[in-house]
């Protein structure tokens, strides 16, 4: 079992509930909640992430 590692982004406040990403793995992104670290994730891979990201930052 690979132990994964997730972060937050640096915009984030270190004490409120955010996303947390791990990208350990080469072709799966995963995505949790960072209040619930033990509850569901959800898998994108990296393609879809990066397709999310991209609108993120050119929608208004």
């Amino acid at each position: 079992m690979t132990t994964r590692t997730f972060q937050k982004s640096t915009y984030s406040d270190p004490d409120h509930e955010c996303v947390e990403v791990a990208t350990a793995h080469p072709h799966t992104i995963t995505i949790r909640d960072s209040k619930l670290t033990d509850g569901p994730t959800l898998r994108v891979s990296p393609t879809a992430w990066a397709s999310f990201l991209t609108t993120l930052h050119t929608e208004p």
